[in-house]
């Protein structure tokens, strides 16, 4: 019992490597998965409106994407874009490591964004794309300004979600070998582990994760709680937005679906 709490409860490993975890560590791992969450937030939209496209060859770039790396395990995609671009010549930020691991989980995060996005503009109500449309606006300006806005609505819940998943998955890069002053919370906790054979560093890593992703759990709770509770009441849409495109809508009041109405009657 005495060599289990030593390997894994040594406090005086436990405090040497805090101070090093919570001013490097977690400072990078905040950095590289909010820098994922958003290129996946950019990227995952993209692809969410492509994956909704009608035209088959619009959608099968974007279905071959969100395929391939939902498909892959996160440490062969962080070791290809990571290690493989480098070594291939293609070196978009040099020799520095953390520009390709923010790129690598970012990429994956992208894959899973473009699926969160494209089930929540699904879900939003045709009639609010036909609303839009009868109002005068073009498809791409309906779907910029009314659908994908309620669509995000729906899907932050998942959102919050994923970026989890992302801090989680910031781990795995410590495959680039980054720097002094560039390692995240497990790349420090694996040095001390392994220059002493002690996991307790490893410990006061995990619980440094769990001081970020357990309060993010229950927002992400929270949200889905609020999310269902608030979902029943009718959608309003900015009747000045649209009229802004259809100048002589007068019809288009606060209420869209009023527009789809009209355009039904006529």
């Amino acid at each position: 019992m005495s060599d289990f709490l030593h390997t894994f409860f040594d406090w005086s490993e436990i405090r040497g490597a805090l101070p090093t975890l919570l001013t490097e560590g977690l400072r990078n791992t905040l950095l590289i998965a909010v820098l994922a969450i958003l290129f996946g937030l950019v990227v995952g939209v993209l692809l969410a409106v492509l994956l909704l496209s009608r035209r088959r060859l619009v959608r099968l770039p974007a279905r071959l994407y969100v395929d391939v790396f939902r498909g892959l395990p996160a440490i062969v995609t962080v070791s290809l874009i990571g290690l493989g671009l480098p070594a291939a010549g293609v070196r978009p930020f040099g020799r520095n490591p953390l520009g390709y691991a923010v790129i690598a989980v970012g990429l994956i995060s992208a894959a899973y964004c473009a699926e969160i996005f494209r089930s929540g503009i699904q879900a939003v109500p045709p009639g609010q794309l036909q609303a839009g449309r009868s109002l005068g606006m073009s498809y791409l300006k309906t779907m910029r300004l009314v659908v994908v806005p309620q669509g995000i609505r729906n899907v932050l819940p998942a959102l919050a979600g994923q970026f989890i998943v992302d801090i989680k998955e910031s781990s795995l890069v410590y495959l680039l070998g980054l720097g002094v002053g560039q390692r995240e919370l497990y790349f420090i906790a694996q040095e001390r582990q392994a220059a002493s054979y002690n996991a307790s560093a490893l410990v006061a890593a995990g619980l440094c994760y769990l001081v970020i992703t357990i309060p993010l759990t229950y927002l992400v709770n929270w949200l889905d709680r609020r999310m269902r509770e608030g979902g029943g009441g009718a959608r309003r849409a900015p009747a000045a937005l649209a009229q802004e495109d259809a100048p002589g809508a007068a019809i288009a009041t606060a209420d869209i679906t009023t527009g789809a109405a009209v355009k039904e009657r006529a």
